[in-house]
């Protein structure tokens, strides 16, 4: 009997498998109660995923026994199309950190993704390969899927366009320049040398950096054209060596299209400023009497009013604490109300801190502007009434108005020390309660850098639960 369900089960999995888009994705193997077990991606998520269910497949002997095992669980398959193998990658990074399913061990621990980044802000701006950004004064491309990758191209990249990759101070006016001696990259013709006075810094700036970063924000053809051209003069004078040598650096220079965008594709952990200065600034910022140690930030998810969803995402000590991540399916607002939604999401979170069974956070931070501090504000407001005339009925031998002042005294006890807060994202306001007038921190804050980190977790992590909620629902065929 129970090998004639798990039959029927397969072949019900199979029949929503010929659905899947033949293009690029990634696909999550679904457990009891729609928990993710598994995040993959795919160039072809119909081929791919149909590979784990074929009638005739031996998957411990294939893939072993732990895939066999996940795949013995598994009760549903979702997807989400993505526009390139290139985008499904950085996003299942990313959704693998966030969802940390039991089956997925690769991608789990705090490893990001490398960018180009070119020190703009310098006289003579250099270019590195980093997985941790300078705070501003930089220009970044990426991140980048491949580092080995991407070292091999900077290579290519300083012969075609001479910039410096070295670390060195170097001033426009400085006049011990001219007596420095520049290092082998300048007699190999692979730096122009600035750090010796070859070049000026107009011209550098213009001519090196200028025309790297054309290069890298085009297609490119013109180098590959060139490339193209040189490989095959070598080619047909029989020096296949040197052919093969442009044939790689063509291979290199088209991996630089294996990227996304900064803003697409965010890294918070990357910009994120030093927590113990951060939290010290913001616990001047809030007025707040104890050390800022607990913050929640909370945002919700929906389009056109369907599959609403809110988030929940935990710090402590200014770092993302996962096990405190919290997805919650809006159930009582129907149709678009973002404040509606916040209010129910605060409700459901915090319904166990005012019973005194967990502890509130020092910072709430809510995604959006002042009317979404104020949703949460009276969300809470409502929670401690309601609480307080519970308590008040158990109360005896007291004055009813003794009794209700009591118990609104002791409901307010417990959240004493929490304060709201919201950001907005378009001039990045900060909304403090209790204060009328939002606050305009400077871009290099850190306070304001932490805040955004919260505030990008919590939008990112229900973004995604919307996007999984959604590729469900055209899995089961209801859009």
């Amino acid at each position: 009997m129970a090998a004639a369900k798990e039959k029927d089960k397969f072949e019900t999995i199979r029949r929503q498998i010929r659905g899947f888009p033949a293009g690029p994705g990634l696909y999550f193997m679904k457990g009891r109660a729609d928990k993710v077990l598994y995040i993959g991606k795919a160039k072809n998520l119909r081929s791919r995923v149909a590979s784990y269910f074929q009638p005739s497949g031996d998957l411990a002997a294939s893939r072993g026994p732990k895939i066999a095992e996940m795949i013995a669980k598994v009760k549903a398959i979702d997807f989400l199309e993505t526009k390139s193998d290139v985008d499904a990658m950085l996003q299942e990074a990313r959704l693998i950190k966030d969802i940390r399913p039991p089956y997925n061990t690769d991608l789990v621990d705090d490893k990001t993704f490398p960018y180009l980044e070119i020190t703009t802000g310098e006289d003579f701006p250099g270019v590195y390969i980093t997985r941790k950004p300078r705070q501003r004064g930089s220009r970044l491309f990426g991140p980048f899927t491949g580092a080995k990758d991407l070292r091999q191209v900077l290579v290519v990249l300083q012969k075609i366009f001479k910039f410096r990759t070295c670390k060195l101070n170097i001033g426009q006016d400085d006049p011990k320049r001219q007596f420095f001696r520049p290092c082998i990259l300048y007699s190999i013709k692979q730096c122009s040398a600035p750090c010796a006075a070859r070049i000026d810094r107009g011209e550098y700036k213009k001519v090196v950096i200028g025309d790297l970063v054309r290069f890298l924000r085009s297609k490119r053809s013109v180098i590959l054209r060139r490339l193209r051209k040189q490989m095959a003069e070598a080619a047909e004078a029989l020096d296949y060596e040197k052919a093969a040598m442009f044939r790689d650096r063509i291979r290199l220079i088209e991996r630089l299209d294996r990227r996304g965008t900064p803003d697409e594709n965010v890294q918070p952990e990357v910009f994120v400023a030093d927590p113990a200065e951060a939290l010290v600034q913001l616990r001047r910022l809030l007025g707040a009497s104890e050390p800022v140690r607990i913050i929640e930030g909370i945002d919700v998810a929906n389009i056109a009013g369907a599959e609403a969803v809110g988030s929940l995402v935990k710090f402590i000590d200014g770092k993302p604490f996962k096990s405190g991540y919290r997805r919650f399916k809006v159930k009582t607002v129907k149709g678009i109300d973002d404040y509606a939604m916040i209010a129910e999401v605060v409700k459901r979170r915090y319904k166990y801190a005012l019973r005194g069974e967990e502890l509130w956070p020092d910072v709430i931070l809510i995604d959006g502007g002042l009317g979404h501090l104020r949703a949460a504000e009276t969300a809470i407001d409502e929670m401690i009434a309601a609480n307080s005339d519970k308590l008040q009925q158990k109360e005896g031998g007291k004055t009813k108005k003794t009794k209700r002042r009591d118990a609104k005294r002791d409901t307010q006890y417990t959240i004493r020390n929490t304060r709201i807060a919201s950001i907005a994202k378009r001039q990045e306001l900060i909304y403090i309660q209790g204060n009328k007038v939002p606050l305009k921190l400077p871009a290099n804050s850190p306070a304001r850098k932490l805040l955004q980190y919260v505030r990008d977790e919590a939008h990112r992590f229900a973004q995604h639960y919307h996007h999984i909620l959604r590729s469900k629902k055209m899995v089961n065929g209801r859009s």
